[in-house]
């Protein structure tokens, strides 16, 4: 149980968590994760029974952590130290995680949340927008990312090398689950109101970002590949259909030099950003914030130093020799002024 000021309804998620371990017979520690709580929250967990220890690092993946870090168990059940989450009710994740899961989330989109336990905006859109991007990033058959109760075995997740220290530890877990191959399910739960009279730690914006950016920077791929796809056949098809002359559209709207520049710097931007991607997705894999792709590695192995080099040098050669033959069509006017209109539609292609 990770906790900061709780107080309020420690002591609840402690008994329910006593009555989860007799009443199923199981061989097991009630441990709190205290992240510098200042209302007595330790001295609480400990009169009932339950090991307290302290985790010095703010924030609620810091707290999570260092719980896991310090849990003697094979098998770890994780929930919120508000009452939120019920553990006497937690039996079904365990009981995947005895049936050969590594990871078992609460589901409480597809189990049932008690009215005003979840505000309206994270129930239907927050929390259903973030876990279908994570789903489609990912290919994470999971329907909540960010339910707070799940079970895990305690070896594979700290294999994992978990590195956020808040609320997007929720996601990176699952995420980076997923990418390890670890064997993943789901089930139902109930999400009651919190019993807390103060304000929540989420914050609803702040973590919703820190949430999407993560996912983000954990997909090179969709981050900046398919943009940069997308932008360099754009640029690309513009270019082509403005080199022959302008686009005239219906009256006086028209598209000439002007457009044919905007769409060189969209190809090469899109360009850039595809090399940026490739980057991004080489060094994720290699440091190993991503697990290592050696179908990836096999395909950059297939190209050596001297053949980029040489691949570069013709590029650019041809692009070099585009400039010379728009400055010798000026010599042949005698340095004369252009029409740009002409010049232009020569000289953009080759630079860009």
């Amino acid at each position: 149980m990770p906790c900061l000021n709780e107080a309020e309804t420690i002591g609840k998620c402690i008994e329910r968590a006593k009555k989860l371990l007799s009443e199923y017979n199981i061989d097991g520690e009630i441990l709190v994760a205290d992240n510098g709580s200042t209302d007595g929250s330790q001295e609480i967990a400990k009169s009932l029974g339950a090991r307290v220890v302290h985790c010095p690092t703010r924030g609620y993946g810091a707290a999570i952590m260092c719980g896991i870090e310090h849990a003697e168990g094979k098998f770890i059940l994780l929930g919120d130290s508000d009452d939120s989450y019920h553990f006497d009710e937690a039996f079904p994740l365990i009981e995947k995680l005895r049936e050969g899961y590594d990871v078992c989330m609460g589901t409480r989109l597809k189990g049932k949340i008690m009215q005003g336990a979840m505000p309206w905006l994270n129930r239907w859109i927050g929390n259903p927008i973030l876990t279908a991007i994570g789903k489609f990033l990912f290919k994470i058959n999971i329907s909540d990312f960010h339910c707070g109760m799940r079970a895990f075995r305690k070896d594979k997740i700290l294999a994992l090398n978990l590195v956020t220290t808040g609320m997007e530890w929720a996601s990176e877990m699952i995420i980076k689950a997923k990418l390890a191959g670890l064997k993943i399910t789901e089930v139902p739960i109930t999400y009651y109101k919190a019993g807390r009279s103060r304000p929540p730690h989420l914050r609803r914006w702040r973590d919703g970002w820190r949430h999407l950016r993560f996912m983000l920077l954990h997909s090179p791929f969709w981050l900046f590949i398919v943009p940069g796809i997308i932008m360099t056949l754009i640029g690309s098809i513009g270019m082509v259909a403005l080199i022959p002359g302008p686009i005239i559209i219906k009256g006086n709207i028209g598209f000439d030099v002007h457009t044919l520049l905007v769409m060189a710097f969209l190809t090469i931007l899109g360009f850039q950003t595809i090399f940026v991607g490739f980057f991004a997705k080489i060094y994720a894999h290699n440091s190993g914030i991503l697990p290592y792709n050696d179908r990836l590695f096999k395909i950059i192995k297939r190209f050596s130093l001297e053949e980029l080099l040489i691949a570069s040098l013709l590029i650019g050669v041809i692009g070099v020799a585009g400039v010379i033959w728009s400055v010798y069509g000026w010599y042949e006017v005698g340095f004369k002024e252009l029409n740009y209109q002409v010049t232009m539609r020569k000289l953009v292609p080759y630079l860009c």
